[in-house]
């Protein structure tokens, strides 16, 4: 992609999402009704375009080509969100840092855990109908009974005979009070 300009002529025939000013402002005021009504002329422009400009857009804004046998109608619904998203600002920096950190992790370990994520070495303890189960949090997945598994909803569910969150299970999640009282009888 060509760098912005701020030159609205120059723009108009380039086939790329206009930048916004107020780009730190507040969401909600960031998108004034002329700004709208450009990205709704642009998705419109959209429309009219042939099946290769619009992979021809495409490669220009992932610098590569599209998937083969990607639809025209999911060609126009990434071009279309990534015009909206530039007008809209975009995911803020926190989100996008939070994101990333998340990534890393599903590459790490193979599994993500909107709670809390225990550290490699960290042993769980749950009661379950009179008995006491142990589990060894690994560095690629978890011990249980000398046995090496990917999740804890699978040892959950071999604990339990019937499908659970592991995470749930374990108590690794926040709970709510109707469901703490719930599961304290069992």
């Amino acid at each position: 992609m060509t760098p912005p300009t701020q030159d609205a002529s120059a723009r108009q025939h380039s086939g790329e999402p206009s930048p916004v000013a107020n780009r730190g402002a507040h969401r909600a005021s960031r998108l004034g009704g002329a700004n709208v009504a450009e990205v709704d002329r642009q998705i419109a422009e959209l429309l009219d375009r042939s099946t290769s400009e619009l992979r021809r857009a495409w490669r220009q804004l992932h610098r590569t080509g599209p998937p083969r046998g990607l639809s025209r109608d999911l060609l126009i619904r990434d071009l279309v969100h990534h015009l909206q998203e530039r007008a809209a600002g975009g995911a803020s920096r926190a989100l996008r840092r939070r994101l990333q950190t998340a990534r890393e992790l599903v590459k790490k370990s193979g599994s993500f855990y909107a709670g809390i994520a225990p550290k490699t070495g960290t042993t769980l303890v749950r009661q379950w109908r009179g008995h006491a189960h142990t589990v060894l949090v690994c560095e690629d997945g978890f011990e249980y009974e000398g046995q090496h598994y990917r999740s804890l909803s699978a040892i959950a569910e071999r604990i339990t005979g019937a499908h659970w969150s592991g995470p749930r299970f374990f108590g690794l999640t926040k709970r709510t009070g109707a469901s703490l009282g719930a599961e304290a009888g069992q």
